[in-house]
C-alpha cells in the first residue's frame, strides 16, 4: 500500500516539478515509484553541482 503524503504546494512550485520531472504533486504524492525516481534525480543534480563548485574551487584557488 503506498503512502500519501501531506503535501501543500504553489502554482508556481507545481510548474516547476512539471517543467523539471515531467509530473505534477499529486501524482508524485500518491505514487511512491514516481516520488523515487524525482528524489534519485534530484539527488544526482546535487551530486552532479557539488563535482562542478569544487572543480571552479580548484581552478581559482
Amino acid at each position: 500500500m503506498e503512502e500519501k503524503l501531506n503535501l501543500r504546494y504553489t502554482s508556481e512550485m507545481e510548474k516547476a516539478m512539471q517543467d523539471t520531472h515531467g509530473v505534477g504533486y499529486e501524482e508524485y504524492n500518491l505514487k511512491h515509484d514516481v516520488r523515487m525516481e524525482v528524489e534519485q534525480k534530484r539527488e544526482d543534480d546535487y551530486v552532479k553541482s557539488q563535482r562542478i563548485i569544487a572543480d571552479i574551487d580548484r581552478k581559482i584557488f
